[in-house]
Protein backbone atom coordinates (compact mmCIF):
# COMPACT_ATOMS: atom_id res chain seq x y z
CA UNK A 1 0.00 0.00 0.00
CA UNK A 2 2.71 2.49 1.09
CA UNK A 3 4.64 1.40 -2.17
CA UNK A 4 2.00 2.26 -4.22
CA UNK A 5 1.56 5.70 -3.02
CA UNK A 6 4.90 6.39 -3.43
CA UNK A 7 4.59 5.71 -7.25
CA UNK A 8 2.07 7.98 -7.30
CA UNK A 9 4.25 10.86 -6.62
CA UNK A 10 5.88 11.80 -9.33
CA UNK A 11 3.35 12.56 -11.70
CA UNK A 12 1.68 15.21 -8.50
CA UNK A 13 5.66 16.58 -8.20
CA UNK A 14 5.48 17.36 -12.02
CA UNK A 15 2.46 19.47 -11.40
CA UNK A 16 4.03 21.40 -8.74
CA UNK A 17 6.76 22.11 -10.84
CA UNK A 18 4.42 23.00 -13.43
CA UNK A 19 2.62 25.22 -11.38
CA UNK A 20 5.99 26.80 -9.86
CA UNK A 21 6.84 27.45 -13.85
CA UNK A 22 3.81 29.21 -14.53
CA UNK A 23 2.48 31.01 -11.66
CA UNK A 24 6.01 32.25 -10.68
CA UNK A 25 8.41 32.27 -13.24
CA UNK A 26 6.75 32.87 -16.41
CA UNK A 27 4.89 35.54 -15.00
CA UNK A 28 8.48 37.13 -13.87
CA UNK A 29 9.78 36.94 -17.21
CA UNK A 30 7.41 38.56 -19.08
CA UNK A 31 7.42 41.20 -16.39
CA UNK A 32 11.33 41.37 -17.22
CA UNK A 33 10.63 40.80 -20.98
CA UNK A 34 8.31 44.13 -20.40
CA UNK A 35 10.58 46.02 -18.46
CA UNK A 36 13.20 45.01 -20.88
CA UNK A 37 11.08 46.97 -23.88
CA UNK A 38 9.78 49.87 -22.05
CA UNK A 39 13.46 50.40 -21.29
CA UNK A 40 14.80 50.01 -24.43
CA UNK A 41 11.87 52.29 -26.21
CA UNK A 42 12.40 55.11 -23.46
CA UNK A 43 16.10 55.08 -24.30
CA UNK A 44 15.83 54.98 -27.70
CA UNK A 45 13.19 57.64 -27.65
CA UNK A 46 15.34 59.63 -25.17
CA UNK A 47 18.82 59.14 -27.47
CA UNK A 48 16.91 60.22 -30.25
CA UNK A 49 15.60 63.44 -28.79
CA UNK A 50 18.83 64.41 -27.16
CA UNK A 51 20.29 64.00 -30.71
CA UNK A 52 17.62 66.62 -32.11
CA UNK A 53 18.59 69.08 -29.38
CA UNK A 54 22.27 68.19 -30.06
CA UNK A 55 22.15 69.32 -33.35
CA UNK A 56 19.60 71.91 -33.38
CA UNK A 57 21.54 73.37 -30.71
CA UNK A 58 24.98 73.05 -33.07
CA UNK A 59 23.25 74.20 -35.90
CA UNK A 60 22.61 77.51 -34.03
CA UNK A 61 25.79 78.12 -32.83
CA UNK A 62 27.38 77.27 -36.40
CA UNK A 63 24.52 80.04 -37.41
CA UNK A 64 25.70 82.47 -35.33
CA UNK A 65 29.09 81.96 -36.39
CA UNK A 66 28.25 82.25 -39.79
CA UNK A 67 26.54 85.00 -39.42
CA UNK A 68 29.55 87.03 -37.51
CA UNK A 69 31.49 86.01 -40.53
CA UNK A 70 29.54 87.29 -43.13
CA UNK A 71 29.24 90.23 -40.66
CA UNK A 72 33.09 90.47 -41.05
CA UNK A 73 33.30 90.00 -44.67
CA UNK A 74 30.65 92.85 -44.97
CA UNK A 75 32.56 95.32 -42.53
CA UNK A 76 35.50 94.95 -45.21
CA UNK A 77 33.70 95.99 -48.11
CA UNK A 78 31.71 98.69 -46.82
CA UNK A 79 34.11 101.58 -47.48
CA UNK A 80 34.21 100.41 -50.82
CA UNK A 81 30.01 99.95 -51.27
CA UNK A 82 29.72 103.15 -48.95
CA UNK A 83 31.98 105.60 -51.66
CA UNK A 84 29.17 105.55 -54.04
CA UNK A 85 31.57 104.35 -56.73
CA UNK A 86 29.97 101.16 -58.78
CA UNK A 87 33.40 101.14 -61.49
CA UNK A 88 34.66 97.56 -61.96
CA UNK A 89 38.29 98.75 -60.72
CA UNK A 90 36.48 99.40 -57.20
CA UNK A 91 33.80 96.01 -57.42
CA UNK A 92 37.11 93.72 -57.99
CA UNK A 93 39.24 95.42 -55.24
CA UNK A 94 36.18 94.07 -53.00
CA UNK A 95 36.63 90.74 -54.75
CA UNK A 96 40.01 90.58 -53.86
CA UNK A 97 39.41 91.95 -50.52
CA UNK A 98 36.55 88.93 -49.91
CA UNK A 99 38.47 86.09 -51.44
CA UNK A 100 41.35 87.13 -48.83
CA UNK A 101 39.41 86.52 -46.51
CA UNK A 102 39.45 82.69 -45.14
CA UNK A 103 39.07 80.57 -41.89
CA UNK A 104 40.27 77.04 -42.26
CA UNK A 105 40.88 74.94 -45.46
CA UNK A 106 37.11 74.47 -46.40
CA UNK A 107 35.68 78.20 -44.89
CA UNK A 108 35.61 81.07 -47.50
CA UNK A 109 33.43 83.31 -48.87
CA UNK A 110 31.54 83.22 -52.02
CA UNK A 111 29.84 86.05 -54.30
CA UNK A 112 26.90 85.54 -56.59
CA UNK A 113 25.03 88.81 -58.56
CA UNK A 114 21.40 88.17 -58.34
CA UNK A 115 20.10 86.81 -61.25
CA UNK A 116 22.37 83.49 -60.02
CA UNK A 117 25.47 84.38 -61.70
CA UNK A 118 29.00 83.67 -59.83
CA UNK A 119 31.05 86.15 -59.73
CA UNK A 120 34.02 85.06 -57.22
CA UNK A 121 34.88 81.28 -55.57
CA UNK A 122 38.31 81.08 -54.57
CA UNK A 123 37.81 77.08 -53.94
CA UNK A 124 36.28 76.82 -57.25
CA UNK A 125 37.43 79.42 -59.62
CA UNK A 126 36.12 77.24 -62.46
CA UNK A 127 32.53 78.40 -62.05
CA UNK A 128 33.61 82.25 -61.88
CA UNK A 129 31.28 83.87 -65.02
CA UNK A 130 28.78 80.88 -65.01
CA UNK A 131 24.86 81.21 -64.82
CA UNK A 132 23.98 78.39 -61.68
CA UNK A 133 20.68 79.84 -61.34
CA UNK A 134 19.15 76.29 -62.87
CA UNK A 135 21.98 74.54 -60.86
CA UNK A 136 20.32 71.49 -58.68
CA UNK A 137 22.08 69.36 -56.17
CA UNK A 138 21.91 65.65 -56.12
CA UNK A 139 18.25 65.78 -54.76
CA UNK A 140 16.73 67.78 -57.40
CA UNK A 141 17.04 71.22 -55.21
CA UNK A 142 17.67 74.45 -57.26
CA UNK A 143 20.82 75.46 -54.86
CA UNK A 144 21.35 78.69 -56.32
CA UNK A 145 17.55 80.13 -56.37
CA UNK A 146 17.41 78.94 -52.47
CA UNK A 147 20.07 81.01 -51.56
CA UNK A 148 18.93 84.50 -53.84
CA UNK A 149 15.63 84.02 -52.12
CA UNK A 150 17.52 83.98 -48.33
CA UNK A 151 19.56 86.92 -49.17
CA UNK A 152 16.48 89.10 -50.58
CA UNK A 153 14.64 88.25 -47.63
CA UNK A 154 17.16 90.12 -45.50
CA UNK A 155 19.71 87.27 -45.12
CA UNK A 156 19.26 84.02 -43.36
CA UNK A 157 20.53 80.33 -43.76
CA UNK A 158 20.09 77.75 -45.74
CA UNK A 159 20.92 74.15 -46.16
CA UNK A 160 21.95 72.25 -49.13
CA UNK A 161 24.21 69.68 -50.79
CA UNK A 162 27.80 71.33 -52.27
CA UNK A 163 30.99 69.69 -53.20
CA UNK A 164 33.22 69.89 -50.47
CA UNK A 165 36.90 71.37 -52.00
CA UNK A 166 39.24 69.41 -49.40
CA UNK A 167 37.19 66.20 -50.56
CA UNK A 168 36.10 66.50 -53.78
CA UNK A 169 32.80 64.88 -52.28
CA UNK A 170 29.36 66.46 -52.37
CA UNK A 171 28.66 67.00 -48.16
CA UNK A 172 25.63 68.65 -46.50
CA UNK A 173 26.18 72.18 -46.08
CA UNK A 174 24.81 75.09 -44.28
CA UNK A 175 25.18 78.43 -45.75
CA UNK A 176 24.63 81.87 -44.55
CA UNK A 177 23.98 84.95 -47.45
CA UNK A 178 22.94 88.46 -47.35
CA UNK A 179 22.32 90.80 -50.67
CA UNK A 180 24.40 93.62 -50.97
CA UNK A 181 21.63 96.12 -52.91
CA UNK A 182 23.58 98.58 -53.99
CA UNK A 183 25.78 96.35 -56.31
CA UNK A 184 23.36 93.65 -56.97
CA UNK A 185 25.34 91.09 -55.27
CA UNK A 186 24.92 88.15 -52.89
CA UNK A 187 27.29 87.73 -50.36
CA UNK A 188 27.88 84.11 -48.53
CA UNK A 189 29.61 81.53 -46.99
CA UNK A 190 29.22 78.36 -45.19
CA UNK A 191 30.31 75.25 -43.39
CA UNK A 192 30.05 71.92 -44.34
CA UNK A 193 27.90 69.39 -41.72
CA UNK A 194 29.95 65.97 -42.69
CA UNK A 195 31.85 66.27 -39.90
CA UNK A 196 28.94 66.87 -37.63
CA UNK A 197 26.85 64.03 -39.21
CA UNK A 198 29.99 61.86 -38.62
CA UNK A 199 30.14 63.15 -34.51
CA UNK A 200 25.90 62.58 -34.56
CA UNK A 201 26.66 59.22 -35.32
CA UNK A 202 29.38 58.47 -33.32
CA UNK A 203 26.58 59.61 -30.61
CA UNK A 204 23.92 57.46 -32.00
CA UNK A 205 26.30 54.49 -32.06
CA UNK A 206 27.56 54.87 -28.10
CA UNK A 207 23.93 55.29 -27.30
CA UNK A 208 23.35 52.01 -29.12
CA UNK A 209 26.29 50.56 -26.87
CA UNK A 210 24.96 51.86 -23.87
CA UNK A 211 21.12 50.29 -24.40
CA UNK A 212 22.62 47.05 -25.51
CA UNK A 213 24.82 46.87 -22.57
CA UNK A 214 21.91 47.81 -20.06
CA UNK A 215 19.97 45.41 -22.20
CA UNK A 216 22.40 42.65 -21.23
CA UNK A 217 22.14 43.77 -17.66
CA UNK A 218 18.75 43.50 -17.36
CA UNK A 219 19.02 40.05 -18.72
CA UNK A 220 21.19 38.83 -16.35
CA UNK A 221 19.20 40.04 -13.68
CA UNK A 222 16.14 38.29 -15.01
CA UNK A 223 18.22 35.09 -15.35
CA UNK A 224 19.49 35.69 -11.97
CA UNK A 225 15.65 36.12 -10.41
CA UNK A 226 14.20 33.36 -12.42
CA UNK A 227 16.95 31.43 -11.03
CA UNK A 228 16.35 32.55 -7.56
CA UNK A 229 12.43 32.03 -7.99
CA UNK A 230 13.08 28.41 -9.16
CA UNK A 231 14.99 27.24 -6.85
CA UNK A 232 12.67 28.43 -4.39
CA UNK A 233 10.09 27.13 -5.68
CA UNK A 234 11.73 23.40 -6.25
CA UNK A 235 12.59 24.02 -2.32
CA UNK A 236 9.39 24.65 -1.34
CA UNK A 237 8.13 21.61 -3.37
CA UNK A 238 11.25 19.55 -1.74
CA UNK A 239 9.81 20.61 1.91
CA UNK A 240 6.26 19.94 0.83
CA UNK A 241 7.11 16.33 -0.94
CA UNK A 242 8.99 15.25 2.58
CA UNK A 243 6.23 17.08 4.21
CA UNK A 244 3.56 14.60 2.33
CA UNK A 245 6.35 11.95 2.37
CA UNK A 246 6.33 12.00 6.35
CA UNK A 247 2.24 12.17 6.44
CA UNK A 248 1.89 8.99 4.34
CA UNK A 249 4.79 7.22 6.41
CA UNK A 250 2.99 8.18 9.32
CA UNK A 251 -0.61 6.84 7.93
CA UNK A 252 0.93 4.01 7.01
CA UNK A 253 2.80 3.28 10.57
CA UNK A 254 -1.22 4.18 11.72
CA UNK A 255 -2.85 1.72 9.53
CA UNK A 256 -0.76 -0.81 10.50
CA UNK A 257 -0.92 -0.06 13.88
CA UNK A 258 -4.64 0.41 13.67
CA UNK A 259 -4.81 -2.91 12.05
CA UNK A 260 -2.88 -4.60 15.03
CA UNK A 261 -4.95 -3.21 17.64
CA UNK A 262 -8.08 -4.28 15.74
CA UNK A 263 -6.12 -7.98 15.68
CA UNK A 264 -5.64 -7.70 19.10
CA UNK A 265 -9.38 -6.46 20.13
CA UNK A 266 -10.90 -8.96 18.49
CA UNK A 267 -8.38 -11.56 19.87
CA UNK A 268 -9.09 -10.23 23.14
CA UNK A 269 -13.12 -10.68 22.70
CA UNK A 270 -12.68 -13.83 20.87
CA UNK A 271 -10.85 -15.80 23.95
CA UNK A 272 -12.29 -13.91 26.37
CA UNK A 273 -16.23 -13.93 25.00
CA UNK A 274 -16.88 -16.49 22.39
CA UNK A 275 -14.17 -18.48 23.53
CA UNK A 276 -15.40 -18.85 27.03
CA UNK A 277 -18.74 -19.30 25.85
CA UNK A 278 -17.98 -22.05 23.58
CA UNK A 279 -15.53 -24.08 26.04
CA UNK A 280 -18.48 -23.50 28.62
CA UNK A 281 -21.00 -25.26 26.10
CA UNK A 282 -18.67 -27.85 25.90
CA UNK A 283 -18.34 -28.73 28.95
CA UNK A 284 -22.14 -29.03 29.29
CA UNK A 285 -22.73 -31.07 26.41
CA UNK A 286 -19.94 -33.32 27.47
CA UNK A 287 -21.78 -33.95 30.87
CA UNK A 288 -25.01 -34.28 29.09
CA UNK A 289 -23.65 -37.02 26.66
CA UNK A 290 -21.83 -38.94 29.75
CA UNK A 291 -25.30 -39.28 32.04
CA UNK A 292 -27.24 -39.84 28.86
CA UNK A 293 -24.26 -42.99 28.15
CA UNK A 294 -24.50 -43.99 32.07
CA UNK A 295 -28.51 -43.45 32.41
CA UNK A 296 -30.00 -44.02 29.00
CA UNK A 297 -33.28 -44.31 30.72
CA UNK A 298 -33.26 -40.96 32.63
CA UNK A 299 -33.49 -38.43 29.75
CA UNK A 300 -35.74 -36.05 31.99
CA UNK A 301 -32.41 -35.25 33.68
CA UNK A 302 -30.50 -34.19 30.82
CA UNK A 303 -32.87 -31.68 29.97
CA UNK A 304 -31.70 -28.92 32.54
CA UNK A 305 -28.39 -29.34 31.45
CA UNK A 306 -29.05 -29.33 27.30
CA UNK A 307 -31.56 -25.84 28.34
CA UNK A 308 -28.21 -24.67 29.85
CA UNK A 309 -26.14 -25.12 26.95
CA UNK A 310 -29.17 -23.41 24.95
CA UNK A 311 -28.97 -20.54 26.94
CA UNK A 312 -24.85 -19.99 26.59
CA UNK A 313 -25.03 -20.80 22.73
CA UNK A 314 -27.63 -17.75 22.99
CA UNK A 315 -24.99 -15.41 24.51
CA UNK A 316 -22.25 -16.53 21.93
CA UNK A 317 -24.83 -15.75 19.37
CA UNK A 318 -25.41 -11.98 21.46
CA UNK A 319 -21.57 -11.73 21.73
CA UNK A 320 -20.46 -12.37 17.65
CA UNK A 321 -23.40 -9.84 16.87
CA UNK A 322 -21.42 -7.37 19.60
CA UNK A 323 -18.92 -7.79 17.70
CA UNK A 324 -20.13 -7.32 14.30
CA UNK A 325 -22.14 -4.38 15.28
CA UNK A 326 -18.96 -2.84 16.58
CA UNK A 327 -17.10 -3.43 13.23
CA UNK A 328 -19.80 -1.91 11.52
CA UNK A 329 -23.08 -1.60 12.49
CA UNK A 330 -26.23 -3.33 10.64
CA UNK A 331 -28.40 -0.13 11.30
CA UNK A 332 -26.18 1.46 9.31
CA UNK A 333 -27.46 0.02 5.96
CA UNK A 334 -30.49 -1.48 6.99
CA UNK A 335 -31.91 1.92 8.79
CA UNK A 336 -29.30 4.43 7.58
CA UNK A 337 -27.05 7.09 9.20
CA UNK A 338 -29.44 8.40 11.63
CA UNK A 339 -30.75 5.24 13.38
CA UNK A 340 -27.36 4.33 13.66
CA UNK A 341 -26.05 7.19 15.53
CA UNK A 342 -28.82 6.91 18.20
CA UNK A 343 -27.84 3.19 18.38
CA UNK A 344 -24.80 4.40 18.91
CA UNK A 345 -25.65 7.22 21.34
CA UNK A 346 -27.83 4.64 23.54
CA UNK A 347 -24.88 2.12 23.53
CA UNK A 348 -22.15 5.65 25.09
CA UNK A 349 -24.89 6.20 27.20
CA UNK A 350 -25.42 2.89 28.77
CA UNK A 351 -21.92 3.08 30.06
CA UNK A 352 -21.46 6.13 31.11
CA UNK A 353 -22.36 9.46 32.79
CA UNK A 354 -22.99 11.21 29.28
CA UNK A 355 -26.08 12.48 27.92
CA UNK A 356 -25.66 12.06 24.46
CA UNK A 357 -28.90 13.81 22.32
CA UNK A 358 -28.89 13.03 18.45
CA UNK A 359 -30.91 15.25 15.95
CA UNK A 360 -31.21 15.88 12.68
CA UNK A 361 -32.43 18.69 10.34
CA UNK A 362 -32.79 19.03 6.85
CA UNK A 363 -34.61 16.69 4.42
CA UNK A 364 -33.17 13.32 5.00
CA UNK A 365 -31.76 11.38 2.17
CA UNK A 366 -30.25 8.25 1.72
CA UNK A 367 -26.08 8.68 1.59
CA UNK A 368 -23.76 6.46 -0.52
CA UNK A 369 -21.69 3.73 1.21
CA UNK A 370 -18.64 5.55 2.21
CA UNK A 371 -19.48 9.37 3.16
CA UNK A 372 -22.01 7.49 5.44
CA UNK A 373 -19.59 5.44 7.00
CA UNK A 374 -17.12 8.25 7.31
CA UNK A 375 -19.74 10.50 9.17
CA UNK A 376 -20.57 7.46 11.74
CA UNK A 377 -16.55 6.54 12.40
CA UNK A 378 -16.25 10.60 12.56
CA UNK A 379 -19.12 10.52 15.43
CA UNK A 380 -18.01 6.81 17.11
CA UNK A 381 -14.28 8.85 17.31
CA UNK A 382 -15.72 11.94 18.67
CA UNK A 383 -17.72 10.52 21.24
CA UNK A 384 -15.06 8.37 22.25
CA UNK A 385 -12.21 11.18 22.62
CA UNK A 386 -15.24 13.44 24.73
CA UNK A 387 -15.76 10.22 27.25
CA UNK A 388 -12.22 9.69 27.88
CA UNK A 389 -10.61 12.87 27.80
CA UNK A 390 -13.18 15.60 27.88
CA UNK A 391 -14.63 15.77 31.22
CA UNK A 392 -17.88 16.44 29.86
CA UNK A 393 -22.05 15.81 30.68
CA UNK A 394 -23.51 16.90 27.54
CA UNK A 395 -22.76 15.50 24.10
CA UNK A 396 -25.09 16.84 21.24
CA UNK A 397 -24.99 15.64 17.81
CA UNK A 398 -26.59 16.74 15.20
CA UNK A 399 -26.94 15.36 11.63
CA UNK A 400 -28.11 18.19 9.21
CA UNK A 401 -29.03 17.43 5.27
CA UNK A 402 -28.55 20.87 3.33
CA UNK A 403 -28.83 21.54 0.21
CA UNK A 404 -24.91 20.92 -1.36
CA UNK A 405 -23.69 18.56 1.60
CA UNK A 406 -24.32 16.47 4.74
CA UNK A 407 -22.70 18.38 7.54
CA UNK A 408 -22.13 16.31 11.12
CA UNK A 409 -21.51 18.63 14.32
CA UNK A 410 -20.68 16.88 17.58
CA UNK A 411 -21.02 19.39 20.51
CA UNK A 412 -19.80 19.14 23.81
CA UNK A 413 -19.45 21.12 27.16
CA UNK A 414 -16.05 19.40 28.54
CA UNK A 415 -12.59 20.83 29.48
CA UNK A 416 -11.47 21.37 25.86
CA UNK A 417 -7.72 21.25 24.89
CA UNK A 418 -5.07 22.82 22.33
CA UNK A 419 -5.46 22.17 19.09
CA UNK A 420 -2.79 23.76 17.58
CA UNK A 421 -0.42 21.83 19.96
CA UNK A 422 -2.46 18.42 19.64
CA UNK A 423 -1.88 18.81 15.01
CA UNK A 424 1.89 19.18 15.49
CA UNK A 425 2.43 16.65 18.23
CA UNK A 426 3.16 13.40 16.37
CA UNK A 427 2.33 11.29 19.16
CA UNK A 428 -1.27 12.56 19.84
CA UNK A 429 -4.02 13.16 18.23
CA UNK A 430 -3.57 10.22 15.62
CA UNK A 431 -7.39 9.67 15.21
CA UNK A 432 -8.66 13.00 14.59
CA UNK A 433 -5.62 13.33 11.76
CA UNK A 434 -7.41 10.32 10.37
CA UNK A 435 -10.43 11.47 10.38
CA UNK A 436 -9.21 14.83 8.94
CA UNK A 437 -7.89 12.40 6.13
CA UNK A 438 -10.59 10.59 5.39
CA UNK A 439 -13.07 13.59 4.94
CA UNK A 440 -10.17 14.90 2.67
CA UNK A 441 -10.39 11.63 0.38
CA UNK A 442 -14.31 12.78 0.18
CA UNK A 443 -13.71 16.13 -1.02
CA UNK A 444 -15.04 17.51 2.61
CA UNK A 445 -13.91 19.93 5.31
CA UNK A 446 -13.13 19.16 9.17
CA UNK A 447 -12.75 21.68 11.60
CA UNK A 448 -12.46 21.60 15.15
CA UNK A 449 -12.76 24.63 17.92
CA UNK A 450 -11.64 24.06 21.24
CA UNK A 451 -12.04 26.89 24.25
CA UNK A 452 -11.96 25.87 27.91
CA UNK A 453 -15.86 25.51 27.69
CA UNK A 454 -16.19 23.17 25.00
CA UNK A 455 -15.40 21.90 21.97
CA UNK A 456 -17.08 21.94 18.41
CA UNK A 457 -16.22 19.09 15.90
CA UNK A 458 -17.66 19.90 12.17
CA UNK A 459 -17.56 17.30 9.28
CA UNK A 460 -19.06 18.47 6.16
CA UNK A 461 -19.09 16.04 3.18
CA UNK A 462 -20.46 17.36 -0.45
CA UNK A 463 -23.69 15.89 -2.17
CA UNK A 464 -21.37 14.40 -5.33
CA UNK A 465 -18.36 13.43 -3.37
CA UNK A 466 -15.16 14.88 -5.05
CA UNK A 467 -12.28 12.47 -6.24
CA UNK A 468 -9.44 12.24 -4.07
CA UNK A 469 -5.85 13.63 -4.97
CA UNK A 470 -3.14 13.93 -2.78
CA UNK A 471 -2.85 17.30 -3.29
CA UNK A 472 -6.38 17.89 -1.42
CA UNK A 473 -5.28 15.27 1.74
CA UNK A 474 -2.13 17.59 1.44
CA UNK A 475 -3.75 20.98 2.10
Amino acid sequence: MRSSRHRCLPPVQMKLRQKILLLAVAPLAVAMLGIALAVRFQATALVRHERMLVEAAYLQSKETELRHYVELAQSAIAPMVKSGRTDEATRQAAMDALARLDYGRDGYFFLYDLQGRNLMHPRQPELVGQDLWLLRDPEGALTIQKLVAAAKAGGGSVRYLWKKPSSQQVAPKLGYVVAVPAWNWMLGTGIYLDDVEQTLRQLDARAETDIRETMAWIGVIAAISILLVAASGLALNVSEHREADAKLRQLAQRVVQSQEEERARLSRELHDGISQLLVSVKLVLEAATNRIRLAPTEGASVAPILGMALNRLDSVFNEVRRVARNLRPALLDDLGLYAALQHLAREMQAGSTLTINVTQTGKPRSLADEPATALFRIAQEALTNVERHAHATRVDVTLDFADRATRLTVRDNGTGFDVARMQVDPSRGIGLRNLRERVAALGGSFEILSAPTGTLLTASLPTAPQPFSPETSQS
